[in-house]
C-alpha cells in the first residue's frame, strides 16, 4: 500500500505537493460502487481520498453496526465553508487564473471538488482586511458606495465560485459600523473617532438600518445574493482592530426599532442572526444567554432567524442550552480560528480536535452550518493588519514565495469533509448502534434521497464498522486517527 501510494505521488506530483485538491483515488482500483467514502487520517496516508464499496449481500451479523434511522429528523442543514475575507481575496488574486480557477472548482464544485456550500464576507472590514473602512466613511446618504476591497477583491472572487456553483450561500457581518456612528458610552454619547469599540449612537439607529439594506441591494446589484446577515461580529469584543460593543439590550432595540423594520419595507428576505460570538459571552453575567433575551421581546424576535456562535470561549453544549429554550430559532457556528497558539498547522493534533468540537461537536448540538475563518492565508499568516490577528493560519496556506504551492490545514478538511457529502437542504437524522471511545458521528438525508454519514475514528486502532440503513448495509475498515465520509443512494 505504501509502495502504490509512493508510485501514486511521482504520476501525479501536484497531489503530493498538496496544491491540487481533486481528491486522490489512492491506491483503490475500482472505480464506482453504492457507496462513496472519502477518508482523511492524520498522517495525510488518506488525504480527502475517494473510494468506492458495494453493498453487501451477506447477512449482517456485525456486532459494530451503526443503523441510520430517517424517522428520527433534527435540523435542516443550510451548508459548510469558510470566511472569504479581503486576506483571502488578495492571495487568491495573486494566483494565476488557471491555478484559482483550479483551486475554487476544487473547493465549491458539487461535481469536480467539495461543494463548499456557505462562506462568510464582512459588510465593510474585518480584522482581514487590507484596510479599515465602511461603505459609508462620511455623512450624507450620497457617500454610500462599495469599496476598492470589494470591488477589486471580494466580488471578483465572488462571481467566480457563483459561476462553479451558483448555489453557494453567503452570509454577511460588519466588524464595525462607521466611526460617525459611534460613541464613547451610551451615558456620555461622545463621539468615538476609533475603529475599535465604541457602541452605536442611537440616534442614527435609522440610518445604520439604511446602511445594511443598501450593501444588500448593492451586492445583488453585482448579482450577488446574501443569504444571511448578523447584526454585529463579536459584539462583546471591544479589543479588535475593527469592533464595536453591542449589548443584547442595543441589539434587541436595533433590530426591532430599525433592522427589522427596514428590510421588512424593502422585501428583503436575508434572515438575521443574532449574536455572533462565544459560547461563554465572555464570562460577563448580564450578557448570558444573549440571543434569549432579545427573543423574549416577541417584536425583535419577529424579525429574527436564530442565533451564530464562536468558539473562543466556552463549551458547545451551550448550543443544546439556546436550542432547548428556544426550539424554533436556528443556530449556525460562523467562526473558529487555528493559529501557533493551538499549533493550528499540526494535523495530528487539530483535525482529530477539529472535528469532534466543531464539525460534528457543533452539528450534533443543532447546529444548521459550519464556517471556519479564512479560506486563504499565505504563509507569513497574511495579510494581517496591526491590532489584528497575526498568528492566525488559514484552512489552506499558500506559499507566498510563487502562491501556488499550497497546504491544507485541518479546517480545510473538516469543512470538506461534511460538504462533500451532506448538501445543502439535508436533514440530521437518528443513527444509533455502534458506540467506542474516540468515535463520533452523524448521519443525513439529502434531499434526492441519499444517506451519508460523516464518522470520526480518534482511536490509535483501525475499527470495522457496518453501515446499515434497514435496506442495505455495508462494511468498512476506519483507518486510525482518521475522518471518513460516506454517501450511498436510498
Amino acid at each position: 500500500m505504501i509502495y502504490t501510494f509512493l508510485l501514486s505521488c511521482l504520476i501525479t506530483a501536484t497531489s503530493c505537493k498538496r496544491d491540487s485538491y481533486i481528491p486522490s483515488q489512492g491506491d483503490d482500483i475500482k472505480k464506482s460502487g453504492d457507496v462513496t467514502i472519502v477518508t482523511t487520517n492524520t498522517s495525510r496516508a488518506y488525504d480527502l481520498t475517494k473510494k468506492y464499496v458495494d453493498f453487501s449481500t451477506k447477512f449482517n451479523m456485525s456486532p459494530n453496526t451503526i443503523t441510520l434511522n430517517p424517522d428520527q429528523k433534527f435540523q435542516t442543514m443550510d451548508g459548510f465553508g469558510a470566511a472569504i475575507t479581503g486576506s483571502t481575496c488578495y492571495n487568491l488574486m495573486k494566483m494565476s487564473k488557471e491555478d484559482r480557477t483550479k483551486f475554487l472548482t476544487e473547493t465549491f464544485s458539487d461535481k469536480d471538488g467539495m461543494g463548499m456550500s456557505y462562506i462568510r464576507i464582512a459588510i465593510g472590514c474585518s480584522d482581514f482586511s487590507l484596510s479599515e473602512y465602511t461603505c459609508w466613511d462620511k455623512e450624507g446618504k450620497e457617500n454610500f458606495g462599495l469599496q476598492s476591497e470589494e470591488t477589486q477583491y471580494v466580488i471578483p472572487v465572488l462571481k467566480e465560485i457563483l459561476a462553479i456553483n451558483p448555489n453557494v450561500k453567503i452570509m454577511g457581518s460588519p466588524w464595525t459600523p462607521p466611526k460617525w456612528m459611534k460613541v464613547d458610552n451610551l451615558t456620555d454619547l461622545k463621539p468615538f473617532d476609533s475603529w475599535t469599540s465604541g457602541q452605536l449612537n442611537p440616534k442614527y439607529y435609522q440610518d445604520y438600518g439604511w446602511y445594511f439594506v443598501q450593501w444588500l441591494q448593492a451586492m445583488k446589484k453585482e448579482g450577488i445574493n446574501i443569504y444571511s446577515i448578523t447584526v454585529q461580529n463579536e459584539p462583546l469584543n471591544r479589543k479588535n482592530s475593527a469592533s464595536m460593543y453591542m449589548s443584547w439590550q442595543e441589539q434587541q432595540a436595533f433590530i426591532k426599532q430599525s433592522l427589522g423594520p427596514q428590510l421588512k419595507a424593502a422585501s428583503i428576505a436575508t434572515k438575521i442572526y443574532a449574536f455572533d460570538h462565544n459560547y461563554n459571552y465572555d464570562n460577563m453575567a448580564d450578557q448570558e444567554d444573549y440571543p434569549i433575551k432579545i427573543y423574549n421581546d416577541a417584536g425583535a424576535a419577529s424579525f429574527i432567524a436564530g442565533a451564530a456562535y464562536h468558539n473562543y470561549g466556552g463549551d458547545k453544549a451551550e448550543l443544546i442550552d439556546i436550542h432547548n429554550q428556544r426550539p424554533d430559532k436556528d443556530l449556525v457556528f460562523t467562526e473558529t480560528s487555528i493559529g501557533e497558539w493551538n499549533d493550528g498547522r499540526n494535523l495530528d493534533k487539530r483535525l482529530m480536535e477539529d472535528m469532534r468540537e466543531v464539525a460534528l461537536g457543533t452539528v450534533n448540538n443543532w447546529s444548521k452550518g459550519v464556517i471556519v475563518w479564512n479560506l486563504m492565508l499565505d504563509t507569513d499568516k497574511g495579510p494581517n493588519r496591526e491590532g489584528g490577528c497575526q498568528t492566525c493560519y488559514g484552512a489552506v496556506d499558500i506559499s507566498k514565495s510563487n502562491y501556488r504551492s499550497i497546504t491544507r490545514n485541518s479546517h480545510y478538511y473538516i469543512v470538506g469533509h461534511l460538504s462533500s457529502v451532506v448538501k445543502s437542504g439535508a436533514t440530521r437524522i437518528g443513527a444509533t448502534g455502534y458506540t467506542a471511545a474516540g468515535l463520533v458521528y452523524s448521519a443525513f438525508q439529502n434531499t434526492d434521497g441519499s444517506y451519508a454519514v460523516v464518522l470520526l475514528n480518534e482511536s490509535n486502532d483501525n475499527r470495522k464498522i457496518t453501515l446499515a440503513d434497514g435496506k442495505n448495509h455495508f462494511n468498512y475498515e476506519v483507518p486510525a486517527n482518521s475522518v471518513v465520509s460516506y454517501r450511498w443512494k436510498n
